[in-house]
């Protein structure tokens, strides 16, 4: 029997996709799975005459595999993967690869990484991003850990990953240990901004601007033409065309009660450890925790009153200014993105690439738009960018944008609608512009109480000094 040119185990909706999509580009393919019968079932059903594998055992899959082998895991995160690595390991030899192509956190993969080597084997934490239609037709793939591993599955990342306009592949190295799995992480918390920002966008339209479903769908349609073009745009275009069997829309039928898996989590965690200011994305996870508090907040509308309102602007001019608010906000979450992305980089000397990251973002994932070209173009420029607001074409259009989301906020907060993304945008870039913040005030604070002495603008930066306030 020909041996198989990579081995995938995990055979839930994203695993078997990549499996269709590796054999699409001419791999032949090997599947396990802990529950045997999704092996047989996928077999006889969507692999059926195709050059796919399938295994009974872990023994008969490694052994199926062409050496070194190339084993790639679409497991849930956590114990699940150390277990299969420790179940892998006897059945394997020295230079074969194990790829995490789930949604690990970095610090595990980190941590995997230095085990798997220790035992004369690779790995790679494997960022995918593109959900099933993704894995299918093409994810953006962001792959980190064991270096010397990557000529060995860089022809098969690079065959079944999305392409840009241009055909280049969204996918390149991005650096050793965690960091495919922490710019995924990443990716995954500027979706969370991205979304939210979208759905204040939408309530400000629904609930103040008393617009339909058919005049925010149009709004949207027209957006897509415009800066904001973007998957996240397209797909909300889409979802105000759907009607319920009634003939309602059917979102507003859906309970207002959000989800989540986690990444955003640990994109503010992250950002808490290191000391990077990602207060949007932040916002943004903090909203889902709210709404989730559902039965809760039908108690607290009977008890807690707002503002009585009403929309006095002219409807065309906020449409114009709900556009740019939302692109001046989109630019400010991506500018703490990178941000954290860079001081991760540095204390961990990744060497990250954040033009080649904006570049694999480019197709294939949740969060692709025509605006992460421009990304590109400014850490091709200044790969030592600082802030992405620094840049001349974002600066430009923040300053453009930035009096059209102080409207927005303002409007919104009068009014008592809820626009936290929105409103951490504003707030980010009024104490970013900012040469001096009140900071002055709680060191005097925290010295009175605590003795944690203070700076002073009149001495050397490092010199501290102790005032006994009583």
């Amino acid at each position: 029997m020909k041996k198989s040119d990579i081995g995938l185990i995990g055979l839930a909706v994203m695993g078997e996709n990549l499996v269709l999509n590796m054999e699409s580009k001419g791999f032949t393919v090997s599947v396990y799975n802990r529950t045997v019968l999704k092996v047989d079932t996928f077999i006889n059903s969507k692999a059926k005459g195709k050059n796919i594998f399938g295994a009974h055992s872990l023994e008969e899959f490694v052994h199926s595999l062409e050496s070194p082998r190339k084993i790639m895991l679409m497991i849930k995160a956590g114990e699940a993967v150390d277990k299969t690595i420790e179940e892998l390991i006897p059945f394997l030899s020295p230079g074969d690869i194990i790829i995490d192509g789930g949604n690990s956190h970095y610090e595990d993969t980190e941590r995997r990484t230095l085990y798997v080597e220790s035992k004369g084997l690779f790995y790679i934490g494997t960022g995918v991003s593109g959900g099933e239609e993704g894995a299918l037709k093409g994810p953006s793939m962001m792959p980190g850990g064991s270096h010397e591993a990557w000529e060995k599955v860089k022809p098969i990342f690079t065959s079944i990953c999305a392409k840009t306009d241009s055909g280049e592949p969204c996918c390149d190295w991005v650096g050793k240990g965690g960091a495919g799995h922490f710019v995924k992480m990443v990716h995954n918390g500027i979706e969370y901004g991205d979304m939210q920002l979208i759905c204040e966008v939408y309530h400000f339209m629904k609930n103040l601007m008393n617009f339909s479903a058919e005049d925010i769908h149009r709004v949207f349609s027209e957006w897509k033409s415009t800066e904001l073009d973007s998957y996240l745009i397209d797909i909300t275009t889409d979802i105000f065309t759907v009607k319920d069997e009634d003939g309602s829309p059917l979102v507003e039928k859906i309970l207002d009660s959000a989800g989540q898996k986690g990444t955003g989590k640990w994109t503010s965690v992250t950002a808490l450890d290191e000391g990077v200011p990602v207060t949007l994305i932040s916002e943004a996870v903090f909203a889902r925790y709210l709404s989730a508090m559902k039965s809760e907040r039908v108690e607290a509308s009977k008890e807690l009153s707002g503002p009585y309102v009403e929309f006095k602007g002219e409807t065309q001019e906020y449409i114009d200014r709900l556009r740019k608010a939302l692109y001046c906000a989109k630019i400010i979450s991506y500018a703490q993105g990178f941000s954290l992305m860079k001081a991760v980089s540095e204390k961990k000397n990744w060497g990250l690439d954040y033009g080649n990251i904006a570049l694999m973002w480019r197709g294939g994932c949740i969060i692709r738009s025509v605006f992460l070209d421009k990304i590109k173009e400014a850490f091709n420029k200044r790969p030592d960018l600082t802030n992405l607001m620094l840049d001349p074409y974002f600066k430009n259009e923040i300053l453009d944008g930035i009096e059209s989301l102080r409207k927005v906020c303002a409007v919104s907060m009068l009014n008592g609608i809820s626009v936290p993304s929105l409103a951490a945008a504003l707030t980010y870039f009024d104490g970013y512009r900012s040469e001096k913040l009140p900071a002055n005030l709680l060191q005097a604070q925290r010295d009175y109480f605590g003795a944690h002495t203070y700076e002073r603008t009149d001495f050397p930066k490092g010199k501290n000094f102790h005032t006994n306030w009583k």
